[in-house]
């Protein structure tokens, strides 16, 4: 209990301390900086997961071309 309460403290002060720095313009063109470079991130991350699926659903459907082939010269 005595974690979870520091933990609520720590996020409330660092949310203050975020709306603190967000009132100057270097604090704010810091965190536009930082946005962007998370959109980046998600980006990639979501570029990379959508090739990776595309590549084992094509894996997959060969699979069961290969297996429907087998089972049909039975």
């Amino acid at each position: 209990m005595k974690s979870a309460l520091w933990l609520i403290v720590g996020v409330g002060l660092g949310f203050a301390a975020a709306h603190q720095i967000n009132r100057t313009t270097q604090g704010r063109a810091f965190f536009e900086n930082v946005g962007g470079r998370v959109d980046e991130f998600t980006s990639a991350v979501r570029d990379g997961y959508t090739d990776r699926s595309t590549e084992l659903r094509t894996a997959v459907d060969e699979a069961e071309d290969i297996i429907a082939g087998l089972t049909n010269k039975d």
